[in-house]
């Protein structure tokens, strides 16, 4: 019977005094406890609970047990509460602890519970299969069951049970006990039919073990290839056991070194720019660097155009972090600043990430940052592009750019943010730190004591946060090592923001200079996720542990690049405590502050528990093997230290804090304190007694291994090291990444092993990809069961908890995907669900990256002379414990290979590669009460020792060293059979290389192979009696691993590194037999590493044999030196040396080119020296290298003795000597072919390439000769005549389109046929561009359909639709994944219309515009002339490739032909077979050929600026040979996309003149001329090649015209000829225009205009029909090359591999003996036609009124009207003032005249005008024809006032309104909808438009109307008609009829008196007068009523 057990022991630390229950729940049935009366700190219960369970126990379940406080007359009180998962009690069955319960917050408290379970299962063992772990083994349709999973080498069981054998490498696991680690991860009880998916109960599965073998044993025995593991790739890598963890591979650390980047902007133009009447200057700033624009005046849509470039050597993760700010700044002058408009803000690292690394003609919104409540305040259009090395830009063609901006729709913002951002505050509040080093001198501490009296801390901390281009800080800390803040930081920034990453760095404030203590990089995509169910960026409160420099202060700090945050931190700096919130402002509440200003507050403390509960870790490091520690150190003792935080550093490690009040209450000591090392302070004492950390290993002498290493004497007794530390319980959190990245391993595995599956050509890769995709999905549903655990632990923030929901969403989904793609893989899509499973991968590293801390990483140092020499980091999350198998570390409880390295820039270049040391390391890291498993990971077999002087009786004290008593003997043959390709070490460009193998303390070294990078060494080492430690069944599985490293002998010094790489051996233990499967080993190549970058490869492999009781008698036997003459070395045996067989390889010798001056001498008689596995051949000497180049004897061949198996061939060496005098040879250089593969003949296969013998095939091409798209060939039945139909013809295309264009715009056809005597070639130029960018835009489209199609799908079949429920779902589906098409369908929507609005083309034959270089289109020309670079001198080293241009001497012109014996023999009797030519038939001669080159160079684009105005004067020069054409009169001035239109003749002479050599310079006033970049072109390789190169095949043939055929010899002419040299049938021209070339029949057109117009009869028609299509000939036929225009990119050498812009051109070449060419075609820039628009203003209306008026108030105004062309303001016109209009209306009749160029094909004005007062020469710029009108209010005493503007694009503007009335603010707003005219097909417009301006609320409002008529007269016309500015003559308007008040005040002031008074205020007027009257007379009376009264009173 089946039962679960629990024992409830005791609770202590309860809490005051009283009545304890206890309740215990599982599955659902509780049982209470008695109650234990009266009980204080403990409650003894001593109960025993037993649940009898009738299905077995799964890890997954959970045991309850709650406390409360029991009361008989209240409700029981909850005390806290104990869940445990029981994995660990289902696989042992028994388990007793000790833990802590939780109260109902989910914080741990201090109450404990003591208890022990056991489970008895049926048959009494345990170790049950838990239900996650066996995988659905699918429903073979054919019955079969094959495994398609290598998840056999995990093997997870934590026993040593000897394996019963491995039967091939790494295929079939080793079977352990029943249960556990039996093909660890599948379902086999269980088979699920597709049909049924209704499940069964959840019933056992279980297998009977005799089942299982013979399932295992049938697969072994069929050697599925599935499970065989690929040795290259996963020799090393790949676990078969589960004692030993990988080494990694790569060494050197590759962040922190300085890389050049060139970040180029294009500012194009700004649009909508909220504001008056500006003069806006875009500037541009990345980082501290800022270029402005030039300004534009009174506009609010400036166009520049402008270009600027910046370039930068920094780390990549410092050029990331710039921030590139676009800002609009108005009134910008010399004197004052300007007013900021608005600006933008992005990081490098997100314009990087886009596709190519670029955005292209994409507007940036700009806000301002003082105004967060303003919208959006306009936008800039630009392209920003990043460019790293050898990154590879493609631009979008630069053609005339018509497309109208759609501005939404192209915003500059990565895929997936959302157009409208919105303003959001992040807060960053920084809690407290610890553990900080000292910052300054302990002299200084004591000159401070002396003065102060006490002791201080040495740093004075502060924080610093840096985001979006903004700095924080919160307060300085004065003298803290634990500084506590409780500040935060605040920052405004739009979201969500466009920089990635924050940057948190404390600092130590100093007088002198402040410096960084430690930084930590917060990625804002890693703590927030976008999805529709994602979360707003958030962190903790949590730890951040920071790494740096070692913590010894030195005043000059080596390594303070280190605490700055670039590289790889070397030790542990400090922690901070902060978290991060984000809340999105609502802009519109009144109360919010508008500035985006850094602000700083403080915050309240935050509780200890916060973080989680601190617990106490323990972690254990055992030293097995100690070697290749480098000489360099010397022989003094050597002692290793671990440390993890402060925690076991001795010499720097914590710096007590000065403060009295120590933080020591209740045991949390959180920092190790000296003490601790020394001797035990008192708040430890617990279980283990008084435990004192080890953790540094004693003081050892080296022992000498070879010239270069010494190891360290350990034999049997290994050192350990254990460490007692305290941190915050978070191991949640490890565990889920350490899940993840178990997945992401295996995932990485698989997936290497299925690109070596497909690279090796081995079969099934599809077999072994869903073997991958099958382990994924079973991963992915073990991590979501996993990992919802402990998610009430204490101190999980909210982004745990929305890390761990997302995570499981994504994991979730993953699966299902994975389970989806599987069944999808077939073999033909292996590939591109490869592709798809790669992103994957991606995915789940980047998820699985924690980034919230907890325990900081262990860092390992090596100590020699009390000094730190060498050091490695290992995560803490590789070696945490975890009782969940899946969740362990990789590393933890396994032997691992550790390289040590130097620490910071020490580690950069050839320091870094050398290995400082090598460990075999044992490392354990978990809690300290899970300490009991500690030791289980060891190899088995050793005795602990325990350090003296513990006191008797303490069992659990860790060993400080373990004594190994079993030791096995082996002997180790190293089979070292050649390398390749290895890396150059001599300046004679080669190496003289030798390995050294290292085996545990045994190193050997083969022979030195001079002058060679392909040594085949063919050499046997053997260690005898190499001595391992250990189990003997254990070390069969897991030796330790073989370091092999390559180094190139110097006659003189020490030997050079070159790679080194690592290998597992095959072993063979005593009792086993010598024999296949597994003997003899296979030859495996090796990758070679030198740092990050590969080396070669190594072909070799490796046996370790053990030695039994019969000592080496039993061994296979070795056969003795063969060779004599190499003495005593052995070769490598015969079973594994490769089975060799006979090849002739035929060299063709053409000739040498461009071979530089060997040491100051001219190379003179050169030679070339071919050799191959020690066999070669010799060219002919070149008697006279500058005379003739060329060898005389072309073909030469040699046999030799090549591997079967292709993929061993040895490489070829290609040397070049130079034959000096006396006898002396000079290498010149040489060139190794590492791959004969591509030069092995096949012979031609007569019926596969050779369509139809029998019957002839028509190839229909309609009889007419216009422009055909091929879009459709149909593949051809053998016997038949078939035809091949091509799509239809343009014209019907056009009809269609005419159709279509007809019902668009209502019937009204507006479209002029081209006239044929416009066109020219630039017609021709500008129409295949428009269809390059078709394609292009045809092809995105196609993509975007595909996805969407696969996404489609992808979402069906998750959903399980059938395929053809699509139809009916697929509707409903889109809708859902709308959001995510939109920017899909926008590149399908783009294409769609630009198909539909194109007007219809005229017929203009095209040429094709090829957007890269010709010879990448043609395989380089080398269709049978190979170019061979040669080498010399040493590899640079650079992380990428290096690039070695600098080290290429030359070039060998030649070709390879390899072929077994003997060869058939029809082929050599072929007719005209040549003996001597060999398999080189049909090959022209290589004497001496003159030539005509005519170069046309069209136009180059984005050039890098050379002057200090950001911009070039530009210049062609041609350079071939010695013959230099320079066009430097004709410069282009100030210009970036110069357009040259020139052509060149020169006659060249090949082969001495084949390099042309294009260059564009700079052209200054004074001093020299600057190259900006050139490009060279290998002329012989393209006239020779049989793409006939030489001179474009255009695509219709016509004798005059623009379209003139320009090759001397007529196409009919061309095609007799092919038809010769490829010795076909033809051409045989029929009547009917047919003509017949070996059996295909070209139809075509025979007539021909000539230039009068008259018709002739042709053949050359029907011939170019044949050449156009040569491809379809069989045998010989081949793509011609087309009339073209090739675009190359234009590089200097001073900044190699970063393009400087590219140059449009072409080649034709013509020799001299045939009949010379006709004149250059003139491809000249067109000259601008001049015009002349005139512009009458006839009338306004409902214009704003301004004024007030003086006496009145009434509202009017003064109107006049400015108008100019765009680009010529200061050609700007007015009309008169319309004075004092009331109501809005004016009358003008006035005409304004623009004269202007303007180029028709690119639509763009031309102006020519010098740049200011000091330019030398007028500066050409193209804007766009964009006419201004404003309106204006006129004022006499002030600046008149804007009321309202309007911009027409003269190419397309809404028609003006028949009225007034209609005339509407819509007419802007929908110009997308409405109609368009051009002024230049209409010629003449009269309507009314509106003025618009902007309010204070940014919003647009109608300002006024004009009523305008447009003209545009060519400039001829207008000299047959002119008019007259204003009304004047000629042909004057008349005056216009303006109401009498306009009229001035001052001219007839009584008339406006009396019209504007009298008419208004009569009555006031009326009134005042009567008024006066009446005080008039009041005072007559005043003044006469004294005199009067006293001539009254007096009676006068």
């Amino acid at each position: 019977m089946m039962a679960l057990m629990v024992h409830l022991k005791t609770v202590a630390h309860l809490r005051g005094k009283g009545d304890r229950i206890a309740k215990v729940t599982f599955r659902g049935l509780s049982f209470y406890s008695r109650v234990a009366e009266n009980c204080e700190e403990v409650a003894h219960f001593n109960e025993t609970f037993r649940w009898p369970i009738a299905s077995r126990l799964d890890g997954n379940e959970m045991l309850e047990i709650q406390v409360y406080n029991y009361s008989k007359v209240f409700s029981n009180r909850l005390v806290g509460t104990f869940c445990m998962v029981l994995q660990k009690v289902a696989e042992e069955g028994h388990l007793e602890l000790t833990d802590t319960l939780i109260d109902d917050n989910n914080t741990s408290i201090k109450t404990s519970i003591t208890i022990e379970i056991r489970y008895q299962s049926m048959d009494g063992t345990v170790g049950v299969w838990s239900d996650g772990e066996f995988l659905d083994v699918p429903d073979d349709r054919d019955g079969m069951f094959a495994f398609e999973t290598d998840s056999l080498l995990s093997g997870q069981s934590h026993s040593s049970v000897t394996s019963p054998g491995r039967s091939l490498q790494g295929s079939i696991p080793t079977f352990r006990k029943a249960g556990k680690g039996v093909f660890s991860a599948m379902k086999l009880g269980k088979i699920k039919s597709s049909k049924d998916d209704h499940r069964k109960g959840d019933e056992p599965a279980v297998l009977d073990m005799e089942d299982l073998d013979r399932k295992a044993m049938r697969l072994a025995g069929s050697l599925d290839p599935d499970t065989i593991s690929l040795a290259s790739v996963t020799a090393v890598t790949t676990n078969v056991s589960n004692k030993r963890s990988k080494p990694d591979i790569k060494m050197e650390p590759s962040s922190g070194r300085p890389v050049d980047y060139q970040i180029s902007i294009t500012v194009i133009e700004a649009r909508q720019l909220i504001g008056l009447n500006m003069d806006p200057v875009v500037c541009v700033e990345i980082g501290d660097e800022k270029k402005y624009t030039s300004m534009k005046e009174s506009t609010n849509c400036p166009y520049y155009n402008e270009y600027f470039v910046f370039d930068f050597h920094v780390p990549p993760d410092v050029m990331f972090d710039k921030i590139i700010k676009l800002s609009v700044i108005h009134s910008k002058n010399l004197l004052r600043s300007g007013t900021l408009v608005g600006t933008f803000k992005m990081d490098v690292g997100t314009v990087y990430s886009q596709p190519e690394h670029q955005f292209y003609h994409k507007w940036a919104i700009l806000s301002d940052p003082d105004d967060i409540t303003a919208g959006c305040k306009g936008y800039i259009k630009c392209d920003i592009a990043v460019v790293g090395k050898g990154d590879n830009i493609k631009t979008p063609h630069k053609a005339n750019e018509t497309d109208e901006d759609d501005i939404e729709g192209n915003l500059l913002l990565p895929e997936g943010i959302p157009a409208e951002r919105q303003w959001a505050r992040f807060y960053v509040k920084i809690y407290r730190a610890e553990g900080l080093p000292k910052m300054n001198t302990s002299i200084m501490a004591n000159v401070k004591k002396a003065f102060i009296g006490e002791n201080r801390d040495l740093v004075d901390p502060y924080v610093q946060v840096q985001f979006a281009g903004q700095k924080g800080k919160t307060s300085v800390q004065k003298s803290s090592y634990e500084p506590i803040w409780n500040e935060q930081v605040i920052f405004t920034e739009l979201f969500p923001p466009l920089c990635k990453r924050m940057k948190v760095q404390i600092r130590d404030s100093d007088k002198v200079n402040d410096v960084a203590i430690g930084t930590h990089f917060i990625d804002l995509r890693k703590i927030s996720n976008d999805g529709d169910k994602g979360f707003l960026p958030t962190l903790g409160p949590a730890w951040a542990n920071m790494y740096g420099s070692t913590r010894q202060y030195t005043l000059m700090d080596e390594h303070q690049d280190l605490n700055e945050g670039l590289g790889e931190g070397v030790s542990f700096r400090a922690r901070l405590l902060l978290s991060i919130a984000v809340e999105i402002l609502d802009t519109t509440s009144p109360e919010i502050l508008s500035s985006t200003e850094v602000q700083g507050e403080t915050v309240s403390n935050i509780s200890e528990s916060a973080t989680g509960k601190i617990d106490e870790f323990f972690l254990f490091g055992s030293f097995l093997e100690a070697t290749m520690i480098d000489r360099k150190i010397g022989d003094k003792a050597i002692s290793f230290e671990i440390t993890i935080g402060n925690y076991g550093n001795q010499i720097d490690g914590v710096s007590k804090p000065s403060s009295a009040k120590k933080k020591k209450k209740d045991g949390e000591s959180e920092e190790e304190e000296n003490e601790l090392i020394q001797n035990s302070s008192e708040d430890e004492a617990d279980e283990d007694g008084d435990l004192v950390s080890v953790s540094s290993t004693p003081l050892m002498k080296p022992v000498i291994t070879d010239r270069n290493y010494f190891h360290l004497p350990y034999f049997e007794k290994k050192p350990c090291v254990y460490i007692k530390s305290w941190w915050q319980d978070q191991r949640r959190r490890l565990y889920n990444s350490n899940m993840m990245d178990k997945i992401a391993d295996k995932l990485e595995e698989g997936l290497n092993d299925v690109q070596e599956i497909i690279k090796t050509e081995k079969a099934f890769p599809e077999r072994r990809l869903r073997g991958v995709l099958e382990e994924l999905s079973i991963g992915c549903s073990r991590f979501v069961t996993l990992a919802n655990k402990d998610v009430n632990q204490a101190g999980r923030t909210k982004l745990d908890r929305e890390r761990l929901k997302s995570c499981m969403r994504e994991m979730d989904s993953m699966g299902q995907q994975s389970k989806q793609i599987r069944t999808q893989v077939k073999k033909n899509t292996v590939r591109d669900k490869l592709k798809l499973v790669q992103n994957f991968l991606q995915k789940l590293r980047f998820l699985a990256d924690e980034p919230q801390h907890s325990i900081p990483d262990v860092f390992i140092w090596m100590m020699s002379n009390n000094k730190r020499i060498a050091y490695a980091r290992i995560p803490s999350k590789d070696i945490l414990y975890s009782i969940v198998d899946e969740e362990t570390g990789k590393d933890c409880g396994k032997v691992k290979a550790v390289f040590l390295k130097l620490p910071g820039k020490k580690g950069f270049g050839p320091a870094g590669w050398t290995v400082q040391a090598k460990l075999e390391l044992y490392l354990w890291l978990g809690l300290n009460k899970q300490r009991k498993d500690f030791l289980n990971g060891l190899p088995c077999g050793f005795e602990e020792i325990k350090a003296a002087k513990m006191g008797p009786g303490l069992q659990s004290v860790p060993p400080v060293s373990l004594v190994y008593n079993m030791k096995q003997v082996f002997q180790l043959r190293a089979h070292m059979y050649q390398a390749r390709s290895l890396f150059a070490a001599d300046s004679s460009g080669l190496s003289d290389p030798f390995a050294r193998v290292f085996f545990s303390t045994h190193s050997q070294v083969t022979e030195v192979l001079s002058e060679t990078l392909c040594p085949t060494w063919d050499q046997l080492l053997v260690f005898d009696d190499v001595e391992l430690f250990g189990e003997a069944s254990e070390l069969r599985d897991d030796p330790p691993i073989i370091v092999v490293e390559i180094y190139d002998q110097d006659t003189v010094g020490k030997a050079e590194f070159i790679g080194r790489t690592f290998a597992k051996p095959t072993i063979k233990m005593c009792d086993e037999y010598y024999g296949p499967p597994r003997f003899p080993p296979q030859l495996e190549y090796y990758q070679v590493y030198r740092g990050n970058s590969t080396a070669g490869e190594l072909l070799a492999a490796f046996e370790l044999l053990q030695i039994g009781q019969g000592g080496r008698a039993d061994l296979p036997p070795l056969e003795g030196p063969t060779d004599s003459e190499r003495g005593p070395i052995l070769p490598v045996p015969l079973g594994i040396r490769p089975v060799l067989s006979r090849y002739r390889i035929e060299v063709l010798f053409w000739g040498l080119r461009d071979l530089k001056r060997i040491n100051l001498a001219q190379v003179d008689r050169p030679r070339v020296d071919i050799e191959c596995a020690g066999r070669g051949v010799q060219s002919v000497l070149i008697q006279n290298y500058k005379k003739n180049p060329n060898f005389s004897t072309l073909v030469k061949w040699f046999e030799v003795d090549l591997p079967e198996n292709e993929l061993l061939h040895p490489p070829l060496n290609i040397r070049v000597v130079d034959c000096r005098a006396f006898g002396r040879y000079i290498l010149v250089g040489s060139h190794a072919v590492s791959s004969l593969r591509r030069f092995i003949y096949t012979t031609p296969d007569k019926t596969s390439n050779n369509w139809a013998t029998a019957g002839d095939i028509i190839i229909n091409m309609d009889t007419d000769p216009s422009v055909r798209k091929m879009d459709t060939v149909v593949k051809l039945d053998a016997m038949s005549d078939a035809v091949v139909k091509v799509d239809m013809t343009e014209e019907e295309s056009d009809k269609e389109k005419r159709k279509k264009k007809k019902k668009k715009k209502g019937g009204v056809e507006e479209e002029d046929e081209t006239d044929e005597r416009v066109l020219d070639w630039w017609s021709k130029y500008f129409a295949s561009i428009e269809t390059l960018k078709e394609t292009l835009r045809a092809q995105e489209a196609a993509q975007a359909e595909a996805e969407e199609r696969e996404d489609l799908e992808i979402a069906a079949e998750a959903a399980d639709i059938k395929p053809d429920d699509l139809l009916l779902k697929g509707s409903k589906t889109k809708e859902k994944s709308k959001e995510k098409k939109s920017s899909k369908d926008k590149k399908k929507g783009q294409a769609a219309d630009s198909s539909e609005k194109r007007p219809v083309k005229a017929k203009v034959d095209e040429l094709l515009v090829y957007n890269k270089e010709l010879e990448s289109e043609y395989g380089n020309f080398e269709d049978w002339l190979h170019t061979f670079k040669l080498y010399r001198g040493k590899a640079g080293d650079d992380d990428e490739q290096a690039l070695d241009d600098d080290r290429i001497v030359g070039r060998f012109k030649g070709s390879l032909c390899m072929y077994k014996l003997p060869l058939s023999e029809e082929i050599t009797r072929e007719a005209g077979f040549d003996p001597n030519m060999g398999m080189f038939q049909n090959i022209p001669h290589n004497d001496p050929i003159n030539v005509l080159v005519r170069v046309y160079v069209v136009r180059a684009t984005d050039l890098h600026p050379a002057d200090i105005n950001g911009k070039a004067d530009p210049y062609v020069v041609i350079k071939l040979g010695k013959s230099e054409v320079k066009d430097k009169e004709n410069y282009i001035s100030k210009q970036l996309n110069p357009v040259f239109g020139k052509s060149f003749d020169i006659e060249a002479t090949f082969p001495m003149e084949s390099m042309l050599t294009v260059s564009v310079y700079d052209w200054d006033l004074v001093g020299t001329d600057d190259l900006i970049g050139e490009t060279k072109i290998d002329l012989e390789n393209r006239f020779y090649s049989k793409y006939r190169a030489t001179c474009g095949i255009s695509s219709n043939y016509s004798v005059h015209g623009y379209n003139v055929w320009r090759d001397p010899m007529k196409p009919s002419q061309i095609l007799m000829k092919l038809c010769k040299e490829g010795k076909i049938d033809g051409p045989h021209y029929g009547p009917g225009g047919k003509v017949k070339v070996a059996n295909r029949i070209f139809l075509g057109p025979t007539e021909i205009e000539d230039e009068n117009g008259l018709k002739k009869q042709t053949e050359e028609h029907l011939a170019l029909k044949v050449l156009n299509h040569w491809e379809e000939i069989p045998r010989v036929g081949c793509k011609l090359v087309p009339e073209h225009v090739e675009t190359r990119p234009l590089l200097n050498p001073d900044k190699p591999g970063i393009e400087q812009g590219r140059i449009e051109m072409w080649v034709d070449m013509f020799p001299m003996d045939m009949p010379a060419p006709g004149p250059a075609i003139d491809v000249s820039p067109r000259k601008p036609k001049r015009y002349e628009l005139r512009v009458i203003i006839w009338n306004t209306d409902e214009v704003i009124l301004e004024d007030d008026d003086y006496f009145t108030g009434e509202k009017s105004s003064d109107i006049f009207v400015r108008g100019w062309l765009k680009g010529q303001q200061e050609d700007k016109q007015d009309t008169d003032v319309h004075y004092h209009s009331l109501t809005g209306e004016g009358n003008f009749n006035w005409r304004f005249v623009f004269p202007f160029d303007y180029l028709m094909a690119e639509e763009k004005i031309v102006i020519s005008k010098k740049e200011s007062m000091f330019s030398w020469d007028e500066t050409e710029y193209k804007i766009p024809p964009r006419l201004t009108l404003q309106v204006w209010d006129a004022d006499h005493f002030s600046a008149d006032d804007f009321l309202g503007a309007i911009e027409l694009d003269l190419n397309r503007f809404p028609r003006g309104a028949k009225t007034a009335k209609q005339c509407s603010l819509d007419m802007i707003r929908n110009e997308q909808e409405l109609p368009t005219i051009s002024i230049f097909k209409q010629k003449r417009v009269k309507g009314w438009w509106p003025f618009v301006a902007r309010d204070e609320n940014d919003e647009m409002e109608l300002t006024g109307k004009v009523e305008a008529e447009l003209h545009l007269v060519t400039a001829e016309e207008a000299e047959k008609s002119p008019v007259g500015l204003g009304r004047n003559e000629p042909d004057p308007l008349e005056k216009p009829n303006r109401p009498d008040t306009s009229l001035m005040w001052f001219l007839s002031p009584l008339k406006s008196i009396r019209y504007f008074i009298w008419h208004n205020y009569r009555w006031l007027i009326l009134k005042v007068l009567g008024l006066i009257l009446l005080l008039l007379m009041l005072g007559l009376f005043l003044y006469s009523i004294p005199g009067y009264l006293v001539k009254k009173i007096l009676g006068a």
